[in-house]
């Protein structure tokens, strides 16, 4: 039901992961898709199970030379999924100036100054729609991860402002909020646990961890013409994990 023929989709990230999982999905639906990231040995991976649709630009987005290489590389697009994101744990009383800088940076930054330069650049279609990844864990924080849930619920404010800022325009803005997805980032987490403990985790999800696949499949919903009436919102995938949570 969901149909992309005729949509340009500009997906960052896109060299792994949910990013990956999303251009693939995009391109088998008809969507001319522009891929990017900075790894472009990655990057050349998925483009190679791509149709020839697809346009690549490797760009570094905590640069501005990356924003604005990626930004003047591109044609008008009618869709953005923003998938540039990382996970370092620090317990508050270490955490250092260096470290706010280089999460932020990634995980907020680079979505705000790339939505910024991709609008004055007119290179954003009326009706378009922006898609962001965010985390459970802007709501529900965990141990060692103050820098990254604070950067997540900042981007989900950022989100709501775009939304309201660009509605006259019908441009929507949505993001996807999943839990633990079987990502570089969920071998980084597992890495952080012991054998017993990361297993105990694993037994909250009711409905089992998340595949890229399943992200995917919800930002191409909100990419799509089906969810045009749908703004400003955030949308949690857990598994159920929430329904087990004690707090």
């Amino acid at each position: 039901m969901i149909d992309l023929a005729n949509k340009r989709i500009l997906i960052t990230g896109a060299s792994s992961g949910i990013g990956k999982a999303t251009a693939l999905l995009c391109d088998s639906l008809g969507a001319s898709v522009i891929i990017s990231g900075r790894n472009e040995e990655k990057l050349i991976e998925t483009l190679s199970q791509m149709s020839d649709r697809t346009q690549m630009v490797t760009a570094d987005l905590t640069e501005d030379a990356g924003i604005s290489f990626l930004v003047d590389s591109i044609s008008q697009i009618d869709g953005l999924f923003h998938a540039v994101g990382i996970i370092q744990p620090y317990p508050i009383k270490f955490i250092k100036r260096k470290n706010i800088d280089e999460l932020l940076n990634t995980n907020l930054t680079s979505a705000i100054l790339l939505t910024s330069n991709l609008l004055k650049n007119k290179k954003v279609a009326s009706s378009s729609s922006f898609v962001f990844i965010s985390s459970v864990s802007a709501d529900h924080p965990y141990l060692g991860g103050a820098l990254y849930s604070t950067s997540k619920a900042a981007l989900e404010a950022f989100s709501r402002s775009l939304a309201l800022e660009h509605a006259s325009q019908k441009i929507r803005a949505n993001v996807l909020s999943p839990a633990l997805v079987e990502t570089e980032m969920f071998k980084l987490t597992q890495n952080a646990y012991s054998e017993d403990e990361f297993q105990q985790i694993i037994n909250q999800y009711p409905l089992g961890i998340g595949r890229p696949i399943d992200v995917a499949n919800a930002a191409v919903f909100f990419l799509s013409d089906s969810s045009k009436w749908i703004t400003g919102t955030i949308l949690k995938m857990d598994g159920g994990l929430l329904l087990n949570s004690k707090r």
